[in-house]
């Protein structure tokens, strides 16, 4: 069981039978020593986003989510199609659980898919992922500030920010949370 001030972004938690994620946490320490947690958690299984306040004492029980590595194999436009390598069995899976988790799925890449009761409720993505550059603008000659990013589509079609000196047919490592540039591959 879970105290309330347990809860941390991406911590799954069993609510009225169902699987919710904590997307955001906010702490309230009030007098004499109590405090309240407002969440704001997410249903695995409908996508719903709901506001949930904890008072000091309560339990919360966590939810027996499963993990299990795949490989990205392809998608049809509805849905996305992976395989686990050990087994071969394929799962299919489809695009509202995947969201935009999508803009890093590749061919072959291994990631988690997570179990609720036997029925697929999400996909748990590495933390960085490295991916090449399809496309970007040429710098102008003479700008060398450091500071200078400009927008760069990768291999999976996601477009982020990177700085001035990437190049097409670099291979860049993206946060998978933020979309953040991170470092080039050497």
């Amino acid at each position: 069981m879970y105290s309330p001030t347990d809860l941390k972004k991406n911590t799954v938690i069993q609510l009225d039978g169902a699987p919710f994620k904590v997307i955001e946490y906010s702490q309230k320490v009030m007098g004499r020593g109590g405090s309240i947690v407002n969440v704001k958690v997410k249903n695995l299984l409908t996508g719903a986003v709901i506001p949930k306040t904890f008072k000091g004492q309560e339990k919360i029980e966590p939810a027996e989510v499963l993990s299990r590595r795949v490989q990205y194999l392809y998608d049809d436009g509805s849905d996305f199609f992976f395989m686990d390598p050990e087994s071969y069995e394929q799962y299919q899976v489809p695009s509202e659980i995947i969201g935009d988790a999508k803009g890093f799925l590749k061919e072959n890449a291994e990631l988690d898919l997570q179990f609720f009761n036997g029925a697929i409720v999400g996909l748990t993505l590495p933390k960085n992922m490295w991916l090449a550059v399809v496309h970007t603008e040429s710098v102008v000659k003479g700008d060398t500030t450091s500071s200078v990013m400009k927008d760069a589509e990768l291999e999976t079609g996601l477009t982020i920010k990177v700085p001035a000196f990437i190049k097409e047919g670099d291979v860049v490592s993206v946060d998978t949370e933020t979309l953040a540039y991170r470092e080039r591959q050497k």
